[in-house]
């Protein structure tokens, strides 16, 4: 029999196996630790960019006040002059991510200040009822403005410009246009209050230190979980450098705060409060059904109503939520001022959206995270007090912080540009 030869046709490309697989040029194949890196910094470049700009403000400020702002004094003064502006700026982000605007939060804090220091001072209740009366008193009035938002259909810049100008109205009639104090000192604490020491002389606030541990010991744990989660599902993470990189980033962060507090007073009261708030808040954002509910309603109304979303009582529930936090910021300035006064509260709203704004929420709605609107307000509050230390006049204090602002809803449409095309 005569063998037969297949001959190959010299034009056919040749058959892979003929070909040593010596993989795509390194420039065409960009390396894992690159693509979650970039990943990552595109999920949240507003959040990252404005850590950033915090960590510069500080840098900045710290030389040129020779030390002064990252003093253990000047640290605490900044946590308590800013408290009431950062509770403002959580429940304000949650509003704008819903697609709406709140312009009576400094309007109803001030009258709800005016409202505590009547029942006080004047009638003196003990000051625990009269606070649980004032935060009642504040979700009957976001109730107020919610229902007229949600349910009648008026935009919410129309009924909250109008709830500016009647709770600025009713402070002025409560408090016949002159303060009333002094405060109750368990009510002053609100504000002004430490942890109490415990433990031996250590040179520092032995209970910070307990709490800085805990704090450093809890964040560790979230990240792991949250990085072993995404595994699970197989979702990019960061590669295990870079991760371990930025939870050494974090601890550090976390032990040089904890020990500024310590060498001082301790942990404030207000601070406590505000931590409390920023967990809460953020959990109900990222993981409930609610949050993603107010995400839903503030990227696109249509299609959340085809999804089922009930956003008449979203959106009353976010006014709600709103007037609960502008009552406790309300308490907390009157404490920290130990008076209940007219001028409370001013252009305290428009602190409130620009920190939301700053921190990443978007002004169409649907986009922003509390964490953000937390990095946001304190960007504003160290340049207000490191512009303060150095001796720059209100007047420019105010171009500055307004151009910030502008900067950073600029940068906004800028990626929503460059991500569209």
């Amino acid at each position: 029999m005569t063998e037969v030869q297949l001959v190959k046709d010299p034009s056919e490309p040749p058959s892979p196996a003929a070909v040593p697989d010596t993989g795509p040029a390194p420039a065409e194949r960009p390396s894992s630790a690159v693509n979650a890196l970039r990943e990552a910094a595109r999920r949240n470049i507003r959040q990252y960019g404005m850590l950033v700009a915090l960590g510069l403000i500080l840098v900045l400020f710290q030389i040129w006040t020779h030390g002064i702002l990252l003093k253990p004094l000047n640290v605490t003064n900044l946590i308590q002059q800013n408290s009431y502006i950062l509770m403002l700026a959580i429940g304000m982000a949650i509003v704008i991510i819903a697609g709406h605007i709140d312009l009576s939060v400094g309007s109803l804090a001030a009258f709800i200040g005016a409202a505590a220091a009547v029942m006080m001072v004047q009638h003196h209740m003990p000051w625990p009822a009269a606070v649980a009366l004032c935060l009642l008193m504040g979700a009957a009035a976001g109730a107020w403005q919610g229902f007229w938002i949600a349910y009648i259909g008026v935009p919410s810049f129309i009924v909250t410009l109008g709830g500016m100008l009647v709770f600025r109205g009713v402070t002025q009639i409560l408090l016949h246009g002159q303060s009333i104090a002094p405060f109750p000192p368990g009510f002053q604490k609100i504000s002004s209050g430490f942890l109490p020491e415990v433990g031996p002389n250590t040179n520092y606030h032995n209970l910070t230190l307990l709490l800085g541990l805990a704090v450093i010991a809890s964040t560790l744990l979230a990240q792991f979980r949250e990085r072993r989660v995404q595994q699970r599902y197989e979702f990019e993470v960061l590669p295990l450098g870079w991760f371990l990189l930025k939870c050494a980033g974090v601890v550090a962060a976390v032990v040089v705060f904890t020990l500024l507090l310590a060498s001082y007073h301790g942990v404030p009261v207000v601070l406590l409060l505000l931590g409390g708030l920023l967990l809460i808040f953020g959990f109900v954002m990222r993981t409930t059904v609610a949050g993603r509910h107010v995400y839903a309603i503030g990227g696109n109304l249509a299609a959340a109503r085809l999804s089922g979303v009930k956003h008449k009582r979203v959106t009353f529930g976010v006014f709600v939520n709103m007037g609960v936090l502008s009552a406790l910021a309300g308490l907390v300035y009157a404490a920290r001022l130990n008076a209940g006064t007219p001028n409370a509260g001013i252009n305290f709203e428009l602190e409130a959206i620009a920190a939301a704004f700053i921190g990443g929420a978007s002004a169409s709605g649907g986009v922003g995270t509390v964490f953000g609107a937390i990095i946001g307000g304190l960007v504003l509050g160290v340049l207000n007090n490191g512009m303060s230390l150095v001796g720059i006049g209100t007047d420019y204090q105010q171009v500055i912080k307004g151009l910030v602002l502008l900067a950073a809803v600029g940068f906004d449409v800028y990626n929503k540009k460059r991500v569209g095309s």
